[in-house]
């Protein structure tokens, strides 16, 4: 990057982009808000001395995974990324457990169906009713906010 044009952190911090500036190839002038995030939550020096310490083929990954926990961190102070996976965690169980309720209704259906065409050799052996959940996952917004 040239002087003419500085990198967002540059831009951020106040200084000239030198041309072989650690920042610039991660944190492009047009996107300031990534490099303000990463700023307010690990201070320029620190990622400075980061990318530094990384082979150029590890950089971009680094800086992607700070800009996630970066954002992730200013949403949730306390937990960070931690805090959206203990999220995302609790909505596979719930669907998980919507899934395993939803293949006990299908088998007791089929259960049902099984035991009305044979019923006059075998009996009516119908399972007691399982309780009745709404599936509809995109109606429950709340399961999908974290």
């Amino acid at each position: 990057m040239g002087a003419a044009t500085p990198c967002a952190a540059c831009k951020l911090l106040r200084r000239r982009c030198a041309q072989h500036c650690v920042f610039a190839p991660y944190f492009p002038a047009h996107h300031p808000h990534k490099c303000s995030s990463v700023h307010e939550v690990f201070g320029a020096s620190n990622v400075s001395k980061l990318l530094q310490e990384l082979g150029e083929h590890q950089r971009s990954d680094a800086v992607s995974w700070m800009v996630y926990e970066a954002n992730a961190r200013i949403r949730d102070q306390v937990n960070g990324c931690v805090g959206t996976i203990a999220c995302l965690q609790r909505q596979v169980d719930a669907l998980q457990q919507k899934l395993a309720i939803t293949q006990a209704q299908l088998l007791q259906l089929k259960m049902a169906q099984f035991s009305s065409a044979k019923s006059s050799s075998v009996g009516n052996l119908l399972l007691p009713p399982l309780p009745n959940i709404n599936i509809n996952v995109g109606a429950s917004p709340s399961l999908w906010s974290c």
